[in-house]
């Protein structure tokens, strides 16, 4: 098999629906698959679409368990390649084509503001971003993620995959910089570079970008606090004067 689309899920079940109904709707390449790795949600993910998806529940319900689920699902990956990204974010078909014909180590991805309406469709104009919560003039454009890419499963676990030992402590507990930093130590040490022209892919306007950390646009995410003293958005909402 060519790719696997990893996604971790917490008790984000409207969003899941949503998000089923954009991949019908753009459809999965041949050779893919796509795994829903289900990490303690109340009650259980189900497939509610058409599409072969596999659903696997780790029953784990410690908070911020992502990393956990992560591995998990790379360990159940039939693909050559793993495309990671979170539930909060939106692939498109052109990104999952480049995917599919990439055969570098690993690459990142553009991002831009999109949301996901009741039918699954992307929409991208700043009235439906705002009525999501982004915060007005806002550039519709965001850095790139640490944790949205897709790389080759066996370098994932040569990287040794995320790491666990955290789990447990106050948000953020930096799994994602400790697995960036390995990256970047293997690209330099192999004389590598990422790609130049990335496809983009969307994110759902949520947290620091609509002035609160903890900021969670129509119920559609998990409650988990990211509200704790290690948190630089959290300080720098509080030293502003910006409590949500």
């Amino acid at each position: 098999m060519r790719l696997s689309i990893i996604i971790p899920v917490l008790d984000s079940h409207e969003m899941v629906r949503r998000q089923l109904l954009h991949c019908e709707r753009i459809g999965l390449p041949p050779d893919s698959e796509l795994i829903l790795v289900d990490d303690g949600s109340d009650p259980p993910i189900a497939n509610t679409s058409r599409l072969p998806v596999r659903i696997h529940r780790t029953r784990d319900t410690r908070p911020w368990t992502w990393p956990l689920a992560r591995n998990a699902g790379a360990r159940i990956a039939k693909g050559e390649y793993l495309l990671m990204i979170d539930l909060d974010h939106i692939i498109t078909r052109k990104l999952l084509d480049y995917v599919v014909n990439f055969d570098g180590p690993r690459t990142q991805f553009k991002r831009k503001f999109g949301i996901l309406d009741e039918n699954g469709v992307l929409k991208k104009d700043r009235e439906s971003l705002e009525s999501y919560g982004l915060l007005p003039g806002m550039k519709l454009r965001v850095e790139s993620h640490h944790n949205s890419f897709a790389m080759r499963r066996d370098l994932y676990w040569q990287l040794g995959g995320y790491v666990e030992d955290r789990i447990g402590l106050p948000y953020p507990q930096g799994e994602d910089s400790i697995f960036w930093d390995r990256w970047n130590a293997y690209m330099v040490e192999h004389g590598l570079e990422m790609p130049k022209h990335p496809p983009i892919l969307y994110v759902v306007p949520t947290s620091r970008w609509c002035g609160d950390v903890d900021y969670n646009p129509h119920g559609l995410f998990h409650n988990l606090t990211r509200k704790t003293p290690h948190n630089y958005w959290w300080n720098r909402q509080r030293k502003y004067g910006l409590e949500g």
